[in-house]
Formats: structure tokens, sequence, C-alpha cells
């Protein structure tokens, strides 16, 4: 009994629409029709036995009634007259439409499929457990909240996606994903998300979406943290409005990374973070005298002052060690004071300045806001775009296919040092990659990919660097739960601060062997004072911190060989610079 109220309660509580209202008006009318009919047979047989000179109880009469119209047919009641047996005949084939044809569709139709289909949609939670806190709250599956997920699982994160289509939340429930049911408008899906005990509610759906979600939100929860994406610069101060704490452009992020990694046009650093004193900076390697040494022969922190913490290479990071070899490809990542970036942009900003535009395809959001952080950085460009709609700035804008490659060479594709390739499509990537390989094997190609899984066919297709809208846009997120502010370096590397271990206090850092772990130190703290990219010969004070730099792997290996007790992750604000329209 407790099993079949349990099967029950769902399709009770189920949502009752006009197709349902109807269909139980039709399945009461059938089960009325069939009620009459039995009775009116039951009747006719009394009548029909009475003139044979025989009577039966009305108990009888249904007997007969049902074994007849079920084609059961046992034999003990029989008729013997033929208005009898022509009547036996009528029953027999209204039971066989009524009983055995109508009234199986009729249930399964109008009770067994809507019974089914509750079961079914009961899978999917509609409310979370008493005491959830500290979850994230996600407002849409798409690329960026998929990365995300898996990053949020691997750090041992807790969360849940709020599904409004049911097929869809039963689709993600069985992939494992949590999910909840309910719509994103409605305040009551998120006090049954107990949006105000999350950690963070993420949005990343479009403004409009975005904004309606964020005002729903405060309403429930009005101190949780909300992230939400922005395409358009008019939505920041909207989204804001609604009670957005912090609106990511995904686009601008994209666009002045994309300006970072091409090498063909200087090979200055580029601030992309600061903590404290110490600023994060990027550089390209290409056509300065760095290509073919190892960090170690490179001397850079001897000559500059700066700190090499890793390099990227074809889209890969790897934590610098003294052996690492830099090549024409390697974009490094550099470490130092303001004064220490200058000294190096000295030395290295003769290197490789090209007089070739660089080529982006694609006017989309991601292609202006590329063709934005060349325009700070004053590089020529040419944005290739199909859609006449899109052109901003003829003089700065080719109309046309980027597949014709009269199109390319219109845009300067013989001395172009570098290709951007933005299309929201990844197979329109790939194509455009593979094309532009072909037509300038030497020319550096950076491919933007929507979709996690196609970062490796792009770099298979050709593309030196393909950076990921999913990947950047879940990283940038999970900063923000681990801190307001927090810039990824790489994924897996990060700043950290430890008080300085007694086996190391005055030994010269030369001495101490700590790369050897994977780590390098950046900064030295003793009291008030940072000593930011410390000479090898600088000795380490018996009191204070070491900043530094490594992998959880390195820093395990550094906490194992000094004895260190304490690591805090230290948060790193990122720089971003003005966006220009154009």
């Amino acid at each position: 009994m407790k099993y079949l109220t349990s099967q029950l309660i769902p399709f009770a509580r189920s949502q009752i629409n006009g197709t349902q209202r109807r269909n139980a008006r039709l399945l009461v009318q059938f089960l009325l029709l069939l009620s009459g009919m039995i009775v009116l047979y039951s009747v006719i047989f009394h009548l029909l036995m009475m003139a044979e000179g025989r009577e039966y109880s009305w108990i009888t009469g249904i007997y007969w009634t049902l074994t007849v119209m079920t084609t059961l047919g046992f034999g003990d009641i029989t008729f013997h007259s033929d208005m009898g047996r022509a009547f036996s005949v009528v029953v027999l084939l209204s039971g066989m439409i009524f009983l055995l044809i109508v009234l199986p569709f009729t249930f399964i139709q109008f009770f067994y499929a809507p019974w089914m289909e509750a079961q079914h949609k009961a899978r999917a939670p509609r409310k979370l457990p008493e005491g959830r806190h500290g979850h994230v709250l996600l407002t849409s599956y798409d690329p960026v909240s998929s990365y995300l997920i898996q990053r949020l699982e691997s750090y041992g994160y807790d969360y849940a996606v709020i599904v409004s289509d049911i097929q869809e939340a039963l689709r993600l429930y069985d992939l494992d994903i949590k999910v909840l049911y309910g719509a994103i408008d409605r305040p009551e899906t998120y006090a049954a998300a107990r949006a105000s005990q999350a950690l963070m509610v993420a949005a990343t759906g479009n403004d409009r979406v975005n904004t309606n979600i964020a005002f729903t939100v405060r309403e429930v929860a009005p101190d949780v943290p909300i992230v939400t994406t922005a395409d358009e610069d008019a939505s920041v101060d909207i989204l804001h409005l609604a009670g957005s704490s912090y609106v990511l452009r995904l686009p601008e992020l994209m666009g002045e990374a994309n300006a970072r990694r091409i090498s063909g046009v200087d090979a200055r650093s580029h601030p992309v973070g600061q903590f404290d004193q110490l600023l994060v900076a990027e550089a390209t390697a290409a056509g300065t005298p760095l290509v073919g040494k190892t960090v170690a022969d490179s001397r850079l922190r001897e000559i500059a002052g700066v700190s090499v913490i890793g390099l990227w290479t074809r889209g890969k990071f790897e934590p610098a060690m003294r052996d690492t070899v830099i090549d024409a490809n390697s974009v490094l990542l550099l470490a130092g004071t303001k004064e220490q970036l200058e000294r190096y942009d000295e030395l290295f900003c003769i290197y490789h300045v090209s007089d070739g535009q660089v080529i982006v395809i694609g006017g989309g959001r991601v292609g202006r806001a590329t063709a934005q952080a060349l325009e700070r950085r004053e590089v020529d460009y040419r944005i290739i775009e199909q859609d006449p709609a899109r052109i901003r700035n003829p003089e700065r804008y080719i109309l046309g296919n980027a597949a014709d490659v009269t199109t390319l060479e219109r845009a300067g594709l013989e001395n172009a040092p570098a290709i951007v390739i933005t299309a929201h499509d990844d197979d329109t990537n790939i194509y455009l990659t593979l094309y532009c390989r072909r037509l300038r094997p030497d020319v550096q190609i950076i491919s933007r990919a929507t979709h996690e899984r196609n970062v490796s066919t792009l770099h298979r297709a050709g593309a030196d660097f393909v950076l990921s809208y999913a990947s950047m846009g879940g990283s940038a997120i999970l900063d923000f739960i681990q801190g307001e502010g927090v810039l990824t370096i790489a994924e897996g590397i990060s700043i950290c601060e430890t008080a300085i271990p007694p086996s190391l206090a005055g030994k010269a850092l030369r001495d101490t062997k700590i790369r050897d772990t994977g780590c390098n130190v950046v900064a030295i703290r003793a009291g008030e004072t940072v000593m930011v990219n410390p000479d090898a010969s600088v000795e380490i004070p018996p009191f204070g911190e070491l900043i530094f730099v490594g992998s959880p792997e390195a820093e395990a290996r550094f906490l194992a060989t000094f004895g260190a007790k304490v690591v805090t992750r230290k948060p790193v604000k990122p720089i971003r610079a003005v966006p220009l329209r154009i």
C-alpha cells in the first residue's frame, strides 16, 4: 500500500494543464458509457430470459454480460431462441470493441501514459534538501557552465544547474549532472534551490535573461554573490542595477588574450595582473635572442630583474624550469616590478616589429574586442567580415568571405604576421585554420574554440594557439568563487605565500635549490619590506614570508623538502584595459 501511494503521489502532484483536464473528462465519459452499456445489456438479458420462461438474479445478469463482452464465454448460461443468440452476438461484438480495444487504449492514453510521464518527471529534483549551503547555482548548461562544472568537481565545490525544460533536465540528470528543475524567472525556484545559502549564483545566458535572473535572485537572496556574463557594453550597468555583483565580459577577455598571444608585432611585456608590487605579464619570444635558449641561459633575472614563471607553447602551459627551452612559439609569463618590466622592454622592444597587418577573421563580438586590443597596442589590423551590417569602419574592414583567397590577399595575407580566427562556430574555425595554414605555412594562427572538445582538433588543423571560450569563462567564474579579483595564471598554477622555514633561513637563494622543486621565488617579505625578484645571491632572512609560484605538485615538493608549514594562495588583481569603440 505504501508503495502504491508513493507511486501515485507524483501523478497527483503534477501540474494539471488543459490537455490533461480534457483527457480526464473523456476517460470519465467513456467509463460512464461503458457502465451504461453493461446495465442496459443486463436489463435486456432479463427480458429475453423471461421470454424463454427462465428467470435469473440481477447479479447473474451482470455476470453473463461481462463474460460475453470479455469473450470469456463460460457457456453455463445460454439463450435457446434466435433472438437471444442474436443479442449475444451484439453483446460480444460491442464488448470486443469497447473492452478489448477502446478501454486499453483509453486507459493507456488517459491514465497510464500521464502516470508514467509524472513518474519520469519526478526523477528531476525540484528542491534542494534542508541545510544545503556553500553550493554554486548555475542557471544554464552551456559550454562555459559545462567546463565550470568540471573545475568545481575537481576543487570539491558542490553545485546545481537550474533547468526550466523538463526534458533537458532529465537528459542532464541521466548524464549525472546535478540538476534542479524549475523556472529560472520564478523566486520560488531560487528559494527551493537555497539561493540564500549558496556560495554564488552564475548566469551565463544572454544579457536580457541574465538581467531577469539577477533581479529575481536578489528578491530571495539579497546578499549572495551573483556573477553574470554580458555581451554588450550597454548591458553592464543594467546588470549591476539588477543586482549582479560582477559582470564578466568574455568577448573582451578573449580579445585581450588574442592580442597578447600575437608574436609578429612586438616583443614587449604586457601586464595581465598585479599582486602587491609584483606585476604578472606576458611577452612573446619570437624574433628575439631568447629563442633556442633555456630559462637559465636567458639570464633574464640577472639582466632585467624579471622571473620567468612559465611558458605558453601552442596553447599549453608549462612551469619554467632551469632547463626549459624557449622556442619561437613561446609566450613567456613574467613576474617583476614595474621598473623591472620596463627594463625588459628596453632590451627586447626592438625585436621583431612587423609592418604587416594582423588579419582578424570575423567581425563579431570577439573579433571586435581583438581589434580593440590591437588598437590599444598601436598594431595595424584588418577585419574580414561577410555581413555588411557589421562593417563599422570601412578603412579597417574587408567585406568578403575569408575562404576566398582574394579576400585574404586584400586583407594583406602575404605580409600578415598573424591571423586571428574568431568565428562562433568551431567547424568554421577548423575549416579556416586548415585553409590559412595551407596558404601561409609560416604565419602565426590564433583560433577561438567555443567548445573545449575542439581545442585539440584546432591544434591539429594548424593553430599555434587556441583560446577556449568555455575554459576562459569557466576559469574567470571560478576565480570569483575563490576570491574577487583573482587572475587565472594557468590551470593548476598559483602564487603562494609561506612563512620562511628554518631550514632556509640565512641561505642564499642560489644555494637553496628551491627551483629543483618546481617552484620559483618571486618575492621575499620581511616586515613591511617586499623584495620583488630578489637576486640569487640574496640571503633569506630568518623571519618573514616567501612568495613563490608553482603547481600543486611543486608546492607539495617544496613543503616536503624544506619543512614549510603554512601555504596561502594569494589573489592577483587582474589588469583590464579600457575598451575602445571602433
